[in-house]
């Protein structure tokens, strides 16, 4: 059986998807990041990184992000 993955969070800051993701395993949420930038240009703001979690966590990592988080 596959699992679904939705994007909760998206940033041109790579650390910053990196900080959403260690934040939300710290609640026992998994996470990944996925890098979605061009590596032609490798500087900021060239594309997006996002942050995807189960489609069951969605709620609750969205609203972890929203009172816990302060990189955003």
């Amino acid at each position: 059986m596959t699992e679904t993955w939705e994007s909760i969070y998206v940033t041109p800051l790579p650390y910053r998807a990196e900080l959403a993701k260690a934040l939300l395993l710290e609640h026992d949420i998994p996470a990944v990041v996925v890098n979605k930038q061009s590596s032609s240009y490798p500087v900021d703001g060239w594309g997006k990184v996002e942050v995807h979690v189960l489609a069951k966590d969605t709620v609750l990592a969205k609203v972890i992000l929203e009172n816990e988080a302060t990189f955003s």
